[in-house]
C-alpha cells in the first residue's frame, strides 16, 4: 500500500528502536533473530529474551574478539556464546573495552562454529548505522513467535541498502559572510536515506567547468568548536577556508560524520583509550570499529550535485583522492594542508602517518 514503509524507512525506524533499547526482528533463509543492542540493554529485556530462549548470542565484531581473545569463526564477526548466569553487566563489560585493563578477565569466551552469520552481520551493521557500540544481544526466533509490534527487516536487504551510495537532495542555500571570505554562502543537503545533513560551503562564485579547490572536513567538535589540541582539524579547517578565501573561490564540505564515522560518543571513548595508551587506530579496534568508517562518497555526491566535475584537493589522506577518482570526480592535484601540529597531538599524528598512510 502507498503508506507502507519502504526498506529505507524500516531501516531508520531500526535505528531509532536499537538506541532506545528495543529489539528488533532480522530475517534471513535460514530463519529469523530477535536483535538488541548491548549498549542500550535493560534487564527487563534480557530477562525477556531469555524466556524465548535459553541460548543468547553475543555478535561481536572481528576486532573487539581479537581484543578479547575470542574466535571469529564467521571472519568478520564473532558469535560469542552467553553464560547462562551472565546479567547486563557482564554483557556490558564484554561490550566495552573501558574497564578491559583492570578487568582483563571475561573468559574464557566461547564462540559459535557453523551455521549462518547472516542476520548477526546484519544486525552489527545496523548497530553501528545508529553510532551505538558494534555489540548486539541475539536469540533464534521461534516459528511462532508474535513479534508483530516490533520493527521487521530482511538481513540481505539491510546490508544491500546500508552499502549503497548516499542520494542527496539540496535543502537551501543563503549568503553567509564570513572572517575568511565576504563572499561565502552555505548549502545544506539532506540525504535521501534518513541520514543526517551535510553542508557545502561556497566562497566566491567557482567556475563549473575549471578545477575547484575542494576540502572535504569531516565534522570534529572537539577541534573544530573547542579548540582541542589532541588533533589538527580545527587549524585544517580555518586554513582551508582562509586559503579559499585568499584565491577567490572554492568548496568546503562539511560531512557529519564525526569520529571518523563513528560518532562523538564513541570518539570520547576512543579519547578515553587512547588516555590508557592505545592509539588512535588501537583505540578504535578495541571499541570493535574499523580504522576509518566514514564514507567518503558522500563528498563526491555533493560535488556531482553542485555541478563540479574536477578538483584541486587540500588533503594529506590519499584514500580521499582515490575515492573522488573513482566516483566521478577528477582529482587534477592534491594540495597539502599541514597544519595544527602540537606536542599532545605528535603521536596522533604519526599514527595516521604510518597506519592510514596520510602524508604528513
Amino acid at each position: 500500500m502507498a503508506l507502507g514503509l519502504t526498506p529505507v524507512e524500516k531501516i531508520n525506524r531500526a535505528r531509532a528502536d536499537l538506541r532506545l533499547g528495543v529489539p528488533v526482528v532480522l530475517t534471513a533463509a535460514g530463519g529469523a533473530i530477535l536483535a538488541l543492542a548491548a549498549e542500550a540493554l535493560a534487564p527487563a529485556r534480557l530477562e525477556a529474551m531469555r524466556a524465548i530462549s535459553g541460548d543468547l548470542v553475543l555478535a561481536i565484531t572481528r576486532h573487539r574478539a581479537e581484543t578479547l581473545r575470542a574466535r571469529a569463526y564467521d571472519g568478520d564477526l564473532a558469535r560469542i556464546i552467553v553464560p547462562g548466569d551472565a546479567g547486563s553487566d557482564w554483557l556490558r563489560a564484554v561490550s566495552d573495552p573501558a574497564d578491559d585493563l583492570r578487568h582483563p578477565m571475561k573468559g574464557p569466551l566461547m564462540s559459535l562454529r557453523g551455521g549462518s552469520a547472516d542476520t548477526h552481520r546484519a544486525a552489527l551493521a545496523l548497530v553501528k548505522s545508529a553510532q551505538l557500540l558494534p555489540a548486539v544481544l541475539v536469540v533464534d526466533l521461534p516459528p511462532d513467535a508474535d513479534c508483530a509490534e516490533l520493527t521487521q527487516l530482511d538481513a540481505e536487504t539491510v546490508m544491500r541498502e546500508l552499502a549503497r551510495e548516499t542520494a542527496l537532495q539540496p535543502v537551501i542555500s543563503a549568503r553567509l559572510p564570513m572572517v575568511a571570505a565576504q563572499a561565502g554562502r552555505v548549502h545544506v543537503f539532506r540525504p535521501r536515506d534518513g541520514g543526517v545533513e551535510h553542508y557545502a560551503i561556497e566562497i566566491g562564485q567557482p567556475d563549473r567547468l575549471q578545477p575547484v579547490l575542494t576540502r572535504l572536513h569531516s565534522a570534529c567538535f572537539t577541534g573544530d568548536v573547542l579548540g582541542s589540541l589532541k588533533c589538527d582539524c580545527g587549524p585544517q579547517l580555518n586554513t582551508a577556508l582562509m586559503q579559499m578565501g585568499q584565491e577567490g573561490n572554492g568548496v568546503l564540505l562539511y560531512l557529519n560524520q564525526e569520529g571518523r564515522g563513528i560518532g562523538l560518543a564513541n570518539k570520547m571513548r576512543a579519547y578515553s583509550l587512547q588516555d590508557q595508551g592505545f592509539d588512535t587506530v588501537e583505540a578504535n579496534h578495541r571499541l570493535g570499529f574499523e580504522d576509518d568508517e566514514r564514507d567518503f562518497r558522500i563528498g563526491a555526491a555533493l560535488l556531482r550535485e553542485m555541478g563540479f566535475s574536477q578538483v584541486r584537493l587540500l588533503t594529506n589522506n590519499p584514500r580521499k583522492v582515490e575515492m573522488l577518482d573513482a566516483h566521478g570526480l577528477h582529482v587534477v592535484e592534491r594540495v597539502p594542508l599541514q597544519v595544527g601540529k602540537t606536542a599532545q597531538n605528535r603521536a596522533y599524528l604519526a599514527t595516521k602517518a604510518a597506519k592510514s598512510g596520510h602524508m604528513l
